[in-house]
């Protein structure tokens, strides 16, 4: 009978802790705010080499970010961002690219933001 109740309790404990690591996923919240039409930075500051992803009025954009050297120390100095899906850029205007932009600059202050085209080419108007 002890032997079930510690079986019982133990899947318990297991549902509980796998439930929680799945509510607090972040790739789970970018999807969600994806669908939900959203704004979600989602980043692994640590590592350079993975690129960033943000989802904004349901559109799937991605960063690359490129380290380089500033006055003092190795920063990220370089992001190229670029939709996942050119079609879904429709209604969007300037201002929204302009409001990205600030929210990606507060992550990454020292950065030089840049946009590939058809996104740069609508921002240099």
């Amino acid at each position: 009978m002890w032997f079930l109740r510690i079986l019982i309790l133990t899947v318990i404990l297991f549902l509980v802790y796998y439930l929680i690591k799945y509510i607090i996923n972040p790739k789970r919240k970018l999807e969600l705010a994806h669908e939900q039409r959203r704004y979600y930075f989602f980043d692994d500051f640590d590592n350079v080499r993975k690129n960033f992803l943000l989802t904004y009025n349901g559109v799937l954009f991605e960063g690359e970010k490129y380290l380089g050297s500033t006055s003092n120390s190795f920063e990220v100095v370089s992001i190229f961002i670029f939709p996942r899906d050119l079609a879904s850029l429709q209604g969007l205007t300037k201002d929204d690219f302009l409001l990205i932009e600030e929210n990606v600059r507060g992550h990454y202050p020292n950065a030089k933001i840049d946009w590939k085209s058809p996104i740069k080419d609508l921002l240099k108007k």
